[in-house]
């Protein structure tokens, strides 16, 4: 039986593994996509908000030539971190079920895993969920969110190139959305239901936004909303004047956010606050009320996903690690 199980391999789930590896306990990290899949999935051009040592996990210095870390910088790093620790991080295992193993409370969790060409069970001690929220847009529930021109990820401003792009949103996915596909050559729209850009999008790229906007090479659709998708338009509103107009679009990101999947959790008993979408939890430990199950990272954060990131959720793994030696043992 695994002592200690990890679903998901972003920084805080690495994290734990580091702390469990330090500690001497056998760990799995187990990932649906792959280590830092997150990251990955980042804008290729992307910077972190955050200094480099910030992010350091397991005192592996965190090396950059500049001063806040790119996103292929994350990639070699987080790389490096799980090569230096001999981290076991099984990437393409997707958890999609708990149970418990006989035995009750003391015999563990039977944890289903669905791979590429098979399905097949671990059994462990403790399991941690460090699954993050990037996997789930927060979807609007327009028509025509399905169509194939929709996007709530953003890669890079090349593919937009001479086309008419509608950007929905106003926080720091979408001003460095907007402001790359404009400079890759799209003619961008930005549409948010606030009166301005959000107080989270970072200082220094707000003047730029601001200025794109001001000078109309950006326009933006202020107290408005997107309230239909269609394959050559989209139709927004004005929270003002309830009028409708339709605006050109050859494609549409829609920024909006993510959140944390909290499924299973619920599925093996932990409570789950209808508001907040935090996962019951000690903060002290990490705990659930369900004994051996433990939360690291975003998921604890609920539906606030700008609470915890990884300057603040990286010590997770240490309190995690700290209590299954001092309750549950490593058997």
């Amino acid at each position: 039986m695994i002592p200690l199980l990890v679903v998901g391999a972003g920084p805080c789930g690495l994290a734990v593994g580091v702390a469990a590896r330090q500690a001497g306990l056998d760990c799995v990290l187990l990932d649906r996509r792959t280590i830092v899949s997150t990251i990955e999935r980042y804008p290729l051009g992307m910077t972190f908000f955050s200094t480099p040592e910030r992010i350091e996990i397991g005192g592996v210095p965190f090396v950059t030539s500049n001063e806040k870390p790119t996103r292929r910088d994350g990639l070699i790093y987080y790389r490096r971190v799980a090569e230096h620790f001999g981290l076991d991080v099984r990437p393409g295992e997707e958890v999609v079920s708990l149970a418990r193993a006989d035995g009750g409370e003391s015999g563990g969790w039977r944890v289903e895993v669905r791979r590429e060409h098979d399905v097949t069970q671990y059994l462990a001690r403790n399991v941690v969920f460090a699954t993050g929220y990037y996997d789930n847009p927060n979807y609007l529930g327009i028509p025509g969110e399905d169509l194939s021109h929709v996007s709530h990820y953003f890669l890079e401003g090349h593919h937009y190139w001479h086309r008419q792009l509608i950007v929905i949103g106003a926080g720091n996915s979408s001003v460095d959305a907007a402001l790359e596909s404009w400079r890759a050559g799209a003619h961008v729209t930005l549409v948010h239901f606030g009166e301005g850009f959000d107080r989270t999008v970072k200082p220094w790229v707000l003047p730029d936004i601001t200025n794109r906007v001001k000078e109309g090479s950006i326009a933006a659709h202020w107290r408005s909303r997107v309230i239909a998708i269609a394959p050559t338009h989209v139709e927004v509103r004005s929270d003002v004047t309830q009028a409708v107009e339709c605006v050109p679009a050859d494609a549409v990101l829609a920024m909006t956010g993510y959140h944390a999947d909290t499924t299973l959790l619920r599925d093996i008993g932990v409570p789950v606050d209808p508001a907040s979408g935090v996962p019951a939890h000690d903060e002290a430990t990490m705990a659930t009320p369900v004994p051996g199950i433990y939360l690291a990272g975003v998921i604890a954060s609920g539906n606030d996903a700008n609470r915890l990131f990884i300057e603040n959720a990286r010590g997770h793994g240490e309190l995690i690690v700290a209590h299954v030696r001092a309750t549950r043992g490593a058997r």
